[in-house]
């Protein structure tokens, strides 16, 4: 029996433009695959009706870097600067990370996402300290629902060995082994990454044998680059094209200081970009180079990182990176005595970024990102009638400017209903009881750690 499922009467902002905005508009849902988007739609009786009157119905959200593990230490850093962030989360926090804390922010980290419109993630995983570690990300990211790309990283049990210069690799045996355990397929909800380090952070041989490892096993790869001068000082997508590494399989994440040879590289290899900018302006990565990425002809996507630092939501993100950018400009052609072209970003575009661009860089864009029939259906809607939104203009300028996560009504994933009403259909107090006492243990650790040094 096919299970059908008739969103009716929103403002529907498709993303695709081959169908355009609906004032008023339909998405017929059939078996976890959106069937058609029309401006009526006479369904079948045996479809659910969702009533979209007041609401503005858009494609879920794009997270391409999060580090869902750090749910339980959600802003022990909100004055960090990046070089404190290694100090005091990955040299103080990450040693002392169990798979049941990783377990626990994971859970947490992901429902966070839901709730927020997020509907798909890159769960960019640097907490694996066991074998057990991977297990237990893996296993918060399939309970939960969403559709996630598990990046599987390096452990966090030293920074001397792990992040300066290491010799260390990932561990190619286990890697494997989650490939072949949880991800033989490609075509699921969940899918598989590697986020290695790069140049810079480890050697060459390191930096060689990781990029191979994702190879041999037919995974991308997601890598932090030029995130402040030093890191941009050295020169890591030069280096990895010197070691005859690029490829449309790599997505650069950050990209504050890339040089403009670099920036040509990256493009040239078909490679893709995640910007994250509330934390690089706030923790002095750079300026989000969002505008720099789309004129050498990519189509950058956004992040939100860390949550020790900067709150886990899409739209904080698209304001970031709009006021960063446009202010960038007006301040660099005030002090030049020029004028403002007139090829600032756009909330449009901005929409786009959080959407499209995000499914793309996550190499999911056949499946999310608009909604089209034949894609599958990802799907969030707003409670335009809020008066934070209300009354609207501009659909595009109320989602981008002017929501914020009180106005996430419904949230369906791959077809499944996981918001509903303004409340998520999951065990959110489980949830927080297990991201609680998660952070008394690990606050608990680290207080020891030091009384043993």
């Amino acid at each position: 029996m096919t299970n059908r499922m008739l969103l009716r009467s929103g403002h529907v902002l498709t993303m695709d433009p081959a169908i355009g905005d609906l004032p008023q508009g339909d998405v017929l849902i059939e078996d976890g695959k959106i069937t058609a988007v029309e401006r009526a739609i006479d369904a079948d009786v045996d479809a659910e009706v969702l009533d979209m009157t007041g609401r503005i119905v858009i494609p879920g959200f794009v997270d391409t870097h999060r580090h869902t593990w750090e749910a339980p230490i959600r802003g022990c850093a909100p004055n960090a600067t990046l070089d404190d962030y290694f100090v005091d989360v990955l040299d103080t926090f990450a040693p002392v990370y169990t798979p049941e804390d990783v377990y626990a922010g994971n859970l947490a980290g992901t429902l966070e996402c839901l709730n927020a419109g997020i509907t798909t993630l890159v769960d960019w995983s640097h907490i694996n300290n066991t074998p057990e570690h991977p297990d237990a990300a893996i296993q918060a990211l399939t309970e939960t629902g969403i559709r996630a790309q598990y990046a599987y990283g390096s452990a966090n049990t030293s920074l001397t060995d792990y992040w300066f210069d290491s010799k260390i690799a990932i561990p190619g045996d286990d890697v494997r082994r989650i490939r072949s355990q949880y991800f033989a397929s490609d075509s699921g909800l969940l899918t598989m990454a590697l986020a290695t380090r790069g140049p810079g952070f480890c050697t060459n041989e390191v930096v060689s044998s990781e990029w191979g490892l994702a190879r041999e096993l037919g995974i991308p790869i997601t890598v932090h680059v030029a995130m402040g001068r030093l890191a941009g000082r050295f020169g890591m997508v030069k280096q990895l094209n010197d070691l005859g590494l690029l490829g449309p399989d790599t997505t650069y994440v950050h990209c504050c200081y890339l040089h403009e040879d670099e920036w040509q590289m990256v493009a040239d290899s078909g490679g893709t970009v995640s910007i994250a900018p509330q934390v690089e302006i706030q923790m002095g990565h750079g300026w989000p180079p969002v505008m720099q990425a789309i004129e050498h002809g990519l189509r950058p996507s956004l992040s939100i990182d860390v949550v020790t630092t900067v709150p886990g939501d899409m739209f904080t993100q698209i304001r970031a990176a709009f006021g960063a950018e446009r202010g960038r400009l007006n301040s660099d052609c005030w002090h030049a005595n020029l004028p403002v072209p007139k090829t600032m970003l756009t909330a449009r575009q901005m929409l786009e970024i959080a959407t499209l661009n995000g499914a793309h860089v996550a190499g999911l864009e056949d499946r999310t990102g608009s909604l089209t029939p034949g894609k599958r259906a990802d799907v969030v809607a707003l409670d335009a009638t809020a008066l934070n939104m209300a009354p609207v203009h501009d659909a595009v300028a109320a989602v981008t400017l002017s929501a914020d996560v009180s106005n996430v009504e419904t949230v369906i994933v791959d077809g499944v209903v996981h918001k509903r009403d303004g409340r998520l259909l999951a065990d959110v107090g489980r949830a927080r009881r297990l991201v609680e006492e998660s952070r008394d243990r690990l606050v608990a650790a680290t207080e020891a750690r030091k009384q043993q040094a």
